[in-house]
């Protein structure tokens, strides 16, 4: 019998010296193969919201009246400001890659955290591995990367501030303050996730700080994280300020999430509010459908081990509860009514925003390598279990938030409105008047430049043509006897109205048309210059 003598020791050292590049690569090609199926399959614009957030990307570089008041109030506007760049591009902006290219470097960027999170935490090779594959297994994550949704660039920077929030909690180095600072200002201009992780930080640094130096020390910590990590929430502050007049306009204004959840609950339609048990139960179980129940419960038995494990300091085993202030900022969102989560069966009978469950998904991981880790006797156990689930998870293709994408209430059908634009619209002359808060998935379903719509951010142009439609509109989008549709609520009092009539009745929006006799005294070119 031949022996074959196989020199373990350099393959080993050549994957340890490696192993970073060679995860980095492998995230890569799992980015870019999950973004081209779910581009050649025409799901990655499923999400009205992915739509939304390219044209406001867009009319910064296009439309009646462009600039950086396109951003608006509501949702924050790093991931916007980072489309700038490429939106412009019209393959880029229709193919969803403009933003989908941040939510890709957002997944590779947060698998390679989680590695080093756990390496951190003196997690050996294999149980940082399993974390990685974890992460990277989870079909949910696999589909949000592909999309211009705003979760996997917030994953990125979240977990990137609890990474150096960590690594502070083991070296004392100021610096990992300071970097864990950037990344949660990054993370509080992606979305308000990112605010309540400010807040989490701040009180971690000064209670460590008070604990082992006393008031002054902590006082100086928390000051200097805070002024650097809460810099974002000023400048949205200030921005709301300078642009609408109102610093809370973003929080407080008519178009903002709260103005939104008002409505639900006049109609009955948000039993979470001031209901801390149903609001516990919807989110957890948006936690469950994200990232499966077996692997939830694992990570559960992996935060227990981490908190007891005496051979790390409790400061860095407390630290890494930074990674679970997402499930907490859900639970008081809903609570207080500020956002809302629908899960069919429990709450509603549709999914609505069941992707906020994704936001555990870091910590999901961290904590399962952890397990994997200390309990050496059910590595075994625990692998084949994990392989098992995420297998049939692949083999069905469970994804929820594909489900909540395509008919869920996040997807809106907006095929006919935007059918009949492409068709009728797209080489006669003349402007569409339309509310973006209402219908902004259709200004890019047609696939018209967005210069041909009058909207809520044209200024001068939206002013005049909701007086006098008839000197500006060829053609009006809206929900008939809707006022929550702005296009409605001010054309429909004007005297110019009288001049359309309803062409189409779809089942989420109208669209009417003017006399064609009138069609020669529309204005069919921009007149305002320099609007500010």
């Amino acid at each position: 019998m031949i022996v074959l003598d196989i020199p373990i020791t350099p393959i080993r050292n050549f994957f340890n010296k490696y192993v970073f590049w060679l995860i980095t690569i492998t995230l890569t090609i799992f980015s870019i193969f999950y973004f081209l199926n779910y581009y050649f399959n025409g799901l990655g614009l499923a999400y009205n919201d992915a739509r939304s957030h390219l044209d406001i990307g867009r009319r910064v570089v296009e439309s009646l009246k462009p600039g950086l008041a396109q951003l608006g109030s509501v949702w924050l506007p790093l991931t916007h400001l980072l489309m700038v760049p490429t939106v412009w591009n019209d393959f880029m902006w229709h193919s969803g890659l403009a933003g989908a290219i941040q939510s890709m470097a957002g997944f590779v960027a947060a698998g390679l955290l989680i590695y080093k999170i756990l390496e951190k935490l003196r997690v050996g090779t294999l149980g940082r591995l399993v974390g990685v594959a974890v992460f990277v297994a989870n079909l949910n994550v696999l589909y949000l990367q592909s999309t211009a949704m705003t979760e996997l660039p917030l994953l990125a920077t979240m977990t990137a501030g609890c990474y150096y929030l960590i690594k502070w909690h083991q070296t004392d180095n100021i610096l990992d303050v300071i970097k864990s600072a950037f990344w949660i200002m990054l993370s509080s201009l992606i979305r308000y996730d990112g605010w309540f992780l400010f807040l989490a930080a701040a009180g971690l640094i000064f209670v460590r700080q008070l604990k082992k130096n006393g008031y002054k020390t902590a006082e100086g910590a928390m000051i200097l994280f805070a002024t650097l990590a809460g810099f974002g929430i000023a400048l949205w502050f200030l921005w709301n300020q300078l642009i609408f007049k109102d610093a809370l306009y973003f929080a407080l204004g008519p178009f903002s999430a709260r103005a939104q959840q008002i409505q639900l609950s006049n109609a009955g339609n948000l039993p979470s509010k001031y209901n801390l048990f149903l609001s516990t139960k919807i989110y957890l179980y948006a936690l469950f459908y994200n990232s499966y129940t077996l692997p939830v419960f694992l990570a559960l038995a992996g935060l227990a081990v981490l908190l007891w494990d005496r051979r790390l300091h409790f400061d860095l085993r407390l630290s890494t509860l930074s990674l679970l202030t997402p499930l907490v900022f859900n639970i008081i969102a809903m609570f207080f009514g500020f956002s809302v989560l629908f899960v069919q069966g429990i709450s509603g009978d549709t999914w609505f925003n069941i992707r906020y469950g994704i936001m555990l998904a870091p910590a999901v991981a961290v904590f399962i390598g952890i397990l994997i880790d200390r309990v050496k006797s059910l590595r075994p156990v625990i692998i084949g279990l994990l392989a098992f689930v995420l297998f049939f998870a692949f083999a069905n293709q469970d994804a929820v938030t594909i489900d909540d994408a395509r008919v869920g209430s996040s997807q809106k059908n907006v095929s006919e409105v935007a059918s009949y634009l492409a068709k009728n619209a797209a080489d006669q002359p003349g402007f569409i008047l339309i509310s973006v808060a209402s219908h902004d998935a259709i200004i890019f379903s047609s696939g018209l430049p967005i210069s041909r719509f009058i909207h809520e951010g044209t200024g001068a142009y939206w002013t005049a043509a909701t007086t006098a439609p008839d000197r500006w509109a060829r053609w009006i989008i809206m929900r008939t006897y809707d006022d929550n549709d702005l296009a409605w609520k001010f054309v429909s009092k004007s005297p110019g109205f009288r001049f359309y009539s309803l062409v189409n009745h779809y089942p989420f929006a109208d669209v009417y048309e003017i006399d064609p006799s009138l069609v020669g005294q529309l204005h069919t070119e921009p007149v305002f210059k320099n609007q500010k």
